[in-house]
């Protein structure tokens, strides 16, 4: 009779009491959203530094580490949708580079709408949707290190962790 009894509260268990929980669905559409920009912003600007070398070198070396972070920045994300048992979908990245002038003003406004609206949203996503923190804490590292910027750089170093960078 125990064992019955034992058997019983196993399976009421079974399919009761070990509810998984539900995948976080707008952090991992976010996610996939970051990888996409990042992963876009990281070929445009390398493209767009290519454009400015040929008369603007300091500026060519502003594209060639906002590259390199957008790129780690691109890792990161995939990292964390990886750890969520997702997978991101190929795809190409599509922009235009125009004059050096029009590919600052292009990178601006991609960076500030970075800053003032996406990353926010996502952190509060995120949160709302109770992820773990290591997925919330790159979202915050990726927006601050997008705040970390001097406009025309002699050279620079890009953190190979979280992206961030420095210009000397």
């Amino acid at each position: 009779m125990k064992n019955l009894l034992l058997l019983a509260v196993i399976g009421l268990f079974a399919f009761t009491g070990c509810q998984q929980q539900p995948k976080p669905v707008k952090t991992i559409e976010n996610l996939k959203a970051a990888i996409k920009g990042e992963t876009t912003a990281s070929a445009k600007y390398s493209a767009f530094a290519i454009k400015a070398t040929e008369n603007h070198p300091a500026i060519a070396k502003l594209f060639e580490a906002a590259s390199k972070a957008e790129c780690i920045h691109a890792s990161n994300h995939r990292k964390a949708l990886e750890s969520l048992d997702e997978k991101m979908e190929e795809f190409t990245p599509e922009f235009e580079v125009k004059t050096t002038l029009e590919n600052l003003q292009a990178t601006v406004q991609g960076e500030t709408y970075e800053i003032e609206a996406m990353y926010p949203r996502f952190l509060a996503d995120a949160a709302a949707e109770k992820v773990e923190k290591t997925i919330i804490s790159i979202f915050e590292k990726i927006e601050q290190s997008e705040n970390d910027k001097n406009p025309l750089p002699t050279g620079y170093v890009v953190c190979p962790i979280c992206g961030n960078r420095q210009y000397i």
